[in-house]
């Protein structure tokens, strides 16, 4: 590679007619200059996006004329080189030998194009390229100009109607609500329904693929469908082209609304080909006069046979948009996200922190970097290397028709017999109460049956807490699931002994669990509270979170003044952590108290860290080092959570769940070795044994589970399956020796043996999980982060059962089982 200090990056004032954007914005220019790179920008290439020279050269960059830009080594524009009137020379011919350019390109439209780069030797990377898969969406700029286009549809669409969008009823009289269709579930489309939807209109969306209606309905809009049954599900994210049945009922659809809506938007295109005419003329006329129809498929020749490509006009009373440059209407956002897209593709394509390098290669798996970087360089060194080769493990296709957890539920209920249905309820119920008499018979002491019935009770909760959960917040109910998780914290503190440091090695073991369990406390409310944040429009109300410290304050400062007094109150403020967290769960099941439920979940934990030091009194040496464990913990998963980029949320999530499940063993060890010197006096030996033993399993499988799964998602790990040759009996062999690791655990009572089956089962059940979770592919990372983050749940569990401590039991039994279920949605929904 060369190193950044000796590549200059030129970013050019683009020359197209009407064209207002620039690649890259101040912010994007500062990006590259604190990463090594010298950026030369053109005077006046930001005017029009309102950034001016001196918004530039505050950042770091140098303003030269067009030849000295154009001249550099890494080139960055929005459109593709044409030929500058004004230098009489075609842009390219201005370039240096091998330079880069990153541009939207088109190749497969534009070969003379490529011929007069491949005489420069260049590389080009095609923004417009770009895979279209889970890895790349932060690089991919037609989604994002698509996005502006839709919002601004919608925008000009309003401007030229004569009506309100929304529905009123005034003194004056009754204002019907626009009626809007849109065609096409693509970005652009749905960012239209979004918008129309916001404005108060009533609206209709129509895509021939089935994923596409569905999201068209989370917006809030009627998805129109026809009789005729065939998928829509072409490559790369597009729709194919439909049969000729399937577009003549498309056609009749199509007719009948154009005689009830006011507005239609149409995005429909199909890559490499004219845009499909979806509206004749006929059509148009039978609109209502003052209508308003927007085709943003104008450039590709429209899918309005009345469209003028680049023209606004009126035909028989409808007003048509067919502008082509509509992300250029709205320079400065479509600038500022384009400049995004670009800045983060350098940096995934070229990670190296002193070099810049990438290399294309031919053998690559599906939605992984080498994808990104073989789909999106189009020319390497002047040859020309487009089309990319298809990459192997190529998913496949979405279902045709994606139905509802309830739908599917009745399906299968509809093909079981009423008898066999009964049967099967009656059986589990039978089983149920059987096992509650047979833990009333073994219970060694009385406190491990009330331990089973807060157990049983809060587990119950759980079930019932997440059956309604909206799905765009599963990844923040799964984030502050996690940092309620981090209550093993409790386990910690309860096993933390010495002065201002451990004394041994139970102590020390007890001290990192604390430690890493404040990381992921804090860190873990932190990212849920900014993926709520990312819901957040500027339109929204006001806000005022900071007035919930006012419960909170109450519920740690009476308990502060009640200990002072001289009340021993921990059970019950136990049981108001635990419905706090209960509440917890429930609030982030909507987004009118999601902001709520987060704030419960911080009281809660709150709550019981505060409980759990006043029962244990601690001395003021031991104090000091519990509260700097926990303090430099929390303020590291602070720090995390604050400089992480917002794509990168979801993923530190898993890595954050990783922490609870290394607490988990942590935690069981150091509880063994404590207890071990009176296992011969007590009853509840062998419960304690076995409780330790699991809870050692399940932590160890959770956390090298999420390690696994934040490196898929990150894109460390190839997100490809890893089916490894013979895994079936790998696994099986693993679950084996654990289980077989406790016949010695059990009968041999040395400490030696003890600790040498607590720590083979913590390493047997660590490759579980790499073994485990590798052979899943990185798109069902979602999935496995939810299952994991119920084991969690019964690993802090398996701590309160060890430790007697009914609010880790109930913060368990509602993890354990709230995640059961959250992640039975998400594998329903998924058809997996």
């Amino acid at each position: 590679g060369i190193p950044y200090k000796q590549l200059t990056v030129g970013v050019p004032k683009e020359i197209f007619e009407n064209e207002k954007r620039v690649a890259l914005s101040p912010a994007g220019v500062q990006a590259l200059v604190k990463q090594g790179f010298n950026v030369v920008v053109e005077s006046g290439a930001g005017e029009a996006s309102k950034f001016s020279d001196d918004h530039y050269r505050e950042v770091g960059a140098k303003i030269q004329g067009t030849k000295e830009v154009l001249a550099s080594d890494l080139i960055v524009k929005v459109r593709a080189p044409i030929y500058n009137s004004d230098l009489g020379v075609h842009e390219a011919d201005l370039f240096k030998t091998a330079a880069t350019l990153v541009s939207f390109i088109y190749p497969a439209q534009n070969p003379d194009l490529l011929k007069k780069l491949a005489e420069k030797k260049t590389t080009v990377l095609a923004m417009d390229q770009v895979p279209r898969v889970t890895i790349a969406q932060g690089y991919d700029a037609l989604s994002s100009m698509a996005n502006i286009a839709g919002y601004k549809a919608v925008v000009l669409a309003a401007n030229h109607f004569g009506r309100f969008f929304t529905g009123q009823i005034t003194a004056a009289g009754k204002v019907p609500p626009a009626k809007v269709l849109i065609i096409g579930g693509g970005v652009a489309g749905l960012a239209s329904a979004g918008a129309a939807k916001a404005m108060g209109a009533v609206v209709r969306g129509f895509d021939t693929r089935a994923a596409a209606l569905e999201q068209f309905k989370s917006l809030g809009a009627e998805p129109l469908e026809v009789d005729l049954k065939e998928s829509g599900e072409g490559q790369g994210g597009y729709a194919k082209e439909m049969s000729k049945e399937f577009i003549e009922a498309e056609m009749k659809l199509f007719a009948k609304q154009c005689q009830d809506v006011d507005i239609i938007i149409t995005t429909a295109l199909i890559p490499g080909k004219k845009a499909p005419i979806l509206f004749k003329k006929d059509m148009i006329e039978s609109m209502k006069e003052g209508s308003v129809v927007v085709d943003l498929a104008a450039e590709a020749g429209g899918n309005i046979e009345t469209t003028k490509p680049g023209e606004m006009y009126v035909h028989k009373g409808v007003t048509h948009i067919g502008y082509t440059d509509l992300p250029s209407r709205m320079a400065t956002q479509a600038s500022s996200l384009y400049s995004n897209n670009i800045i983060k593709l350098l940096k995934a394509i070229s990670p190296d922190k002193e070099n810049f390098y990438f290399e294309p290669k031919d053998e690559f798996d599906y939605g992984t970097l080498d994808h990104v970087i073989r789909g999106t360089v189009v020319m390497k060194d002047g040859k020309v290397i487009f089309p990319a080769p298809p990459p192997n493990n190529i998913p496949q296709g979405a279902p045709v028709k994606q139905k509802t957890v309830a739908e599917l539920e009745a399906e299968k209920a509809a093909t079981i017999t009423p008898f066999r249905k009964t049967m099967t309820s009656a059986s589990v119920y039978t089983a149920g109460l059987a096992s509650t008499l047979g833990l009333g018979i073994i219970a060694p002491n009385s406190a491990f049956t009330q331990m089973v019935t807060t157990f049983g009770l809060a587990g119950i909760v759980g079930y019932h807490t997440v059956w309604g959960v909206t799905p765009a917040l599963h990844s923040p109910l799964m984030s502050v699931t996690n940092a309620i998780s981090g209550l093993t914290a409790v386990g910690g503190l309860v096993l933390m002994g010495g002065h201002y440091l451990p004394e041994n090695a139970p102590q020390s073991l007890a001290v990192l669990s604390a430690f890493i369990s404040s990381v992921n406390i804090a860190g873990g409310f932190l990212v849920t509270q900014r993926m709520l944040d990312m819901f957040k429009r500027p339109t929204d109300p006001p806000e005022y979170n900071y007035l919930y410290l006012l419960p909170g304050a109450v519920f740690v400062g009476g308990y502060a003044a009640s200990l002072n007094s001289g009340y021993n109150i921990e059970q019950m403020m136990y049981l108001g952590s635990g419905l706090c967290c209960v509440g917890a769960l429930a609030g982030l099941s909507t987004q009118g108290t999601a902001r709520l439920g987060n704030a419960l979940g911080m009281i809660g934990v709150a709550g019981g860290l505060a409980a759990t030091l006043g029962g244990l009194k601690p001395s003021p040496e031991l104090l000091a080092q519990m509260s700097g464990a926990m303090t430099c913990g929390g303020t590291i998963g602070l720090m995390i959570a604050k400089r992480i980029q917002i794509t990168d949320l979801p993923q530190l999530v898993a890595a954050f769940h990783s922490l609870v499940g290394l607490a988990a063993v942590l935690t069981c060890v150091a509880e063994y070795m404590i207890e071990y010197p009176h296992f011969a006096t007590d009853p509840a030996a062998n419960l304690t044994k076995v409780v330790a033993y699991l809870g050692t399993y399940i932590g160890g499988v959770t956390f090298s589970g999420s390690l696994v799964a934040y490196g898929k998602l990150q894109g460390i790990l190839n997100s490809a399956p890893l089916l490894l040759p013979g895994r079936h009996a790998l696994n099986a062999g693993l679950l084996a020796a654990s289980v077989g690791g406790m016949i010695p655990y059990m009968i041999d009572p040395s400490y030696t043996t003890g600790i040498t089956c607590l720590g083979s089962v913590s390493v047997l059940s660590a490759i579980m999980g790499v073994t485990l979770t590798a052979a899943i592919g990185g798109a069902d990372m979602p999935v496995v982060i939810t299952v994991l983050n119920s084991y969690s749940g019964w690993a802090l569990c398996a701590e309160g059962f060890l430790l007697n401590n009914n609010l880790l039991t109930i913060v368990g039994a509602l993890i354990g089982s709230s995640g059961a279920i959250l992640s039975y949605i998400m594998c329903v929904v998924s058809h997996q």
